[in-house]
């Protein structure tokens, strides 16, 4: 069909204009229908355009659906087998017609010239653009390659990676700018038409696949020697076998491309003619599958090698749980030894067409992934050389969002590869852009970016300006550090609130129409999410009243420790032990909090103290007042006390009780009074007393039987008149001697707790208590 028919003019305002226009009909529809329909005079044409909208729609739904049946057809479509050698002949004949075409049509032209004397005319400029091209790809390549080595070597390990990468991005373009001198040279000499010209102007394409391949081959897979880290967990000998399987698989689909473009039918999504259509020879679809055969057989082995070596990753990485780009290089793999299969099984029975569709799109779709992998590497290497050379800003979310975005950007380029036109795209754009409608409020890609942007630029400002306050303003002003933690989270959430407000508004998205999902909202949170909003409304209060701040020794719950950050739902709390315990906000508001150190870090510590019976209490009561003023932090004003509490089992009690000025500091406190009183009370002597137990045994005979035997004798005295001093018995040890029914042993000392009248009696050793003042 030319360019400028009927038919081709029609097909033109069937896929363009409708399309255009669309948008414009319907802005003028919606008006119209905003207006009330007041006017029936304007409301009448735009419900005409509507339907004519409507109809030209329906024809062009119909020819895209016509399309894409023929395509379907024209991929399922089963030749004669090339494995029949009847068809082999006919195949030769079609490869012998193509090479003495071409060598006729080069002969013809060059006789027209005047031979290689008229060549004399483009000779010497298509000399100079030739050697420029042989440069390019010998020379210019082998120093490119080289050239990364080179840099990593003089550049700082802050900037090595990212330049490495840049550079080595000459490996595709220097040997590809000397493909383009070279179709450039075979152009200017006029030596090429119909036969010659639709196979030159293939090459830069598959210069560019076989380049693109050879790179994405040696980033992936690098050699040893290249001084490049890997971005996948690869063994040295599984890099050099898949550096080798996608140099192969590379020069397989240039070899595609080529003859697929230009001269062989059957070539799945590459069907169609390349820029200047097709050899003018009609080759069967029996000799198409023959040459296509040991092409598609070649890629299918050269996949299958390959998937393998993707496939065995996880085995390689010593992660528990491989890296996700890892799964997914497995998944491919896993995929591709499947498709290398079924594609060379296909290609054999005679769907060649299908076998094409399948195989070469499978083989970039892997490419893509990985040149996806390598993008994302380098964004975070750029993200921490801008960060400073830091190598943990590779992991942090940044360069993981810019990832997520670039995945999603390139979703267009995988629906190319399998065979999506143009047009289709296009389309689907044009429906996006429009949106979808959603409780009243139609929803664009458009408005989300701008929603997203606008949020996001507030939420920096926020944090920008609560940084600010933190760290500049308020520590220069007389507010305490609970009080500057209020203000800056009170800003954090208003910032935020109003950063939303701006970007649902600049979205252009109408709250009034959310009423109805605003109610549903509101039930479900006085049913499911009550919990939530009482912790976030707790929060708050305690932001405004500030019974807590940050820095604050509280109880709660029977846990103590350091309030180290009052957030929207929780409180978080250090333990003594270091741990981190997480108290929602409703209990600091429901339940009875102690705050050690709201106001003033003062108060009071209790150490009891138990002196055996006989000791001057007076004297004690001199000693353990001495010893509590003494301390530094413990306040004259209020003195001191010294409690005699009373007669416990084994002794009597006495209390320290002393304020002091920083309770943070109470449990040192108690340790050095208690190491004052072990030794002032050794000097004083004063005895510490232990406690003490009389063992009565009845029928003593029965735990020595041999005592019945024997004739009893006189026991001996409970206290006996000592005579050289004995060391002192073990308080651990009970003596057990044979007695008569009614006689009593003595215990030693006991480690035991007592069994005094009260809780405080029973207390003989030192322990500790802290008081609020």
């Amino acid at each position: 069909m030319r360019r400028g028919s009927p038919r081709c003019a029609t097909r033109s305002r069937l896929w363009g204009r409708p399309r255009r226009r669309g948008d414009q009909i319907r802005r003028y529809c919606g008006a119209a229908q905003g207006a009330g329909r007041a006017d029936v005079g304007i409301a009448g044409p735009g419900l005409a355009a509507v339907e004519a909208y409507g109809r030209a729609d329906g024809v062009i739904q119909q020819i895209d659906r016509f399309q894409r049946d023929r395509q379907t057809s024209a991929l399922l479509r089963i030749a004669p087998s090339p494995l029949n050698p009847a068809n082999w002949g006919p195949a030769l004949q079609d490869g012998y017609k193509l090479a003495a075409g071409l060598v006729g049509e080069v002969s013809a032209r060059l006789a027209n010239q005047g031979g290689w004397s008229g060549a004399r005319e483009w000779l010497p400029k298509v000399a100079g653009v030739l050697l420029a091209a042989l440069l390019l790809l010998t020379k210019g390549r082998r120093w490119i390659d080289s050239l990364p080595m080179r840099l990593s070597a003089r550049v700082s390990d802050r900037t090595r990676a990212t330049l490495v990468f840049a550079v080595s991005l000459g490996q595709i373009f220097v040997p590809l700018l000397g493909v383009v001198l070279l179709v450039i040279a075979l152009l200017v000499t006029g030596l090429f038409g119909a036969w010659g010209r639709p196979l030159i102007m293939t090459l830069p394409a598959a210069g560019l696949a076989f380049f693109a391949g050879v790179w994405l081959s040696r980033r992936i897979f690098p050699s040893p020697q290249d001084d490049i880290s890997t971005c996948l967990p690869v063994s040295d000998k599984a890099r050099l076998h898949g550096r080798r399987y996608g140099v192969a698989l590379s020069a397989s689909l240039a070899l595609h491309q080529i003859f697929g473009s230009a001269v062989l039918p059957l070539s799945g999504f590459l069907n169609q003619p390349g820029p200047e259509g097709r050899v003018p020879l009609q080759i069967s679809d029996a000799s198409a599958a023959i040459w296509h055969l040991p092409v598609i057989l070649l890629g299918a082995l050269f996949l299958f090698r390959l998937s393998d070596v993707l496939r065995q990753l996880p085995q390689q990485d010593n992660a528990e749980n491989p890296a996700y780009r890892v799964r997914i290089m497995a998944i491919f793999g896993s995929i591709g030894r499947l498709i290398a299969i079924f594609s060379a099984l296909a290609a054999l029975i005679g769907y060649t067409a299908g076998a094409n569709a399948i195989l070469w799109p499978t083989v970039m779709t892997i490419g893509l992934v990985g040149f996806l992998i390598l993008l994302q590497d380098f964004i975070a290497d750029l993200y921490a050389m801008a960060k400073g050379g830091d190598s943990a800003a590779r992991d942090s979310l940044m360069p993981v969002l810019v990832g997520i975005a670039l995945v999603i950007a390139s979703l267009p380029l995988f629906a190319l590869i399998w065979g999506a036109r143009s047009s289709e795209l296009s389309e689907l754009w044009s429906q996006l852009k429009q949106g979808v409608a959603f409780g009243g409020v139609r929803l664009s890609p458009t408005r989300i970016l701008a929603f997203l942007v606008i949020f996001a630029v507030g939420y920096w400002v926020t944090r920008f300006v609560q940084g600010a306050l933190r760290t500049t303003i308020l520590p220069k002003t007389k507010i305490d550090a609970g009080g500057q933690n209020a203000i800056v989270s009170g800003l954090g959430y208003v910032g935020i609130m109003i950063a939303l407000m701006l970007a649902v508004t600049s979205a252009g998205i109408d709250l009034s129409s959310l009423a109805l999902f605003a109610g549903a909202l509101s039930v479900g949170i006085g049913f499911g999410l009550q919990n939530i909003v009482s912790n976030f409304v707790s929060g708050i209060i305690l932001l405004i009243e500030r019974p807590i701040t940050v820095g604050d020794w509280i109880e709660v719950g029977g846990k103590q420790g350091i309030v180290k950050r009052i957030s929207v739902r929780s409180t978080h709390i250090q333990t003594f032990d270091r741990t981190e315990v997480i108290v929602p906000n409703s209990d600091f508001v429901s339940q009875s909090v102690t705050n050690w150190t709201r106001n003033n870090l003062s108060g009071r510590v209790i150490v009891p103290v138990g002196v055996a019976y006989g000791t001057d209490t007076r004297k004690v009561e001199r000693v353990l007042k001495e010893i509590a003023e003494d301390q530094p932090t413990v306040l004259i004003t209020p003195p001191p006390a010294i409690i005699f509490r009373g007669f416990g089992a084994d002794s009597m009690n006495f209390e320290i009780r002393a304020i002091v000025s920083d309770v943070n500091g109470g449990t040192g406190v108690i340790s050095e009074i208690n190491h004052q009183i072990a030794r002032r009370f050794a000097e004083e002597e004063i005895e510490l007393p232990f406690p003490q137990r009389d063992v009565w045994l009845r029928n003593a005979e029965t735990l020595n039987p041999t005592a019945a035997q024997n004739p009893p004798r006189k026991a001996a005295p409970l206290s006996p008149d000592p005579g050289p001093q004995q060391p002192p018995m073990d308080p651990r040890t009970i003596g057990l001697r044979p007695l008569d029914d009614d006689a009593k042993i003595a215990k030693g000392r006991d480690d035991g707790d007592d069994d005094g009248d009260d809780g405080d009696s029973g207390t003989s050793g030192y322990g500790e208590q802290f008081e609020r003042n």
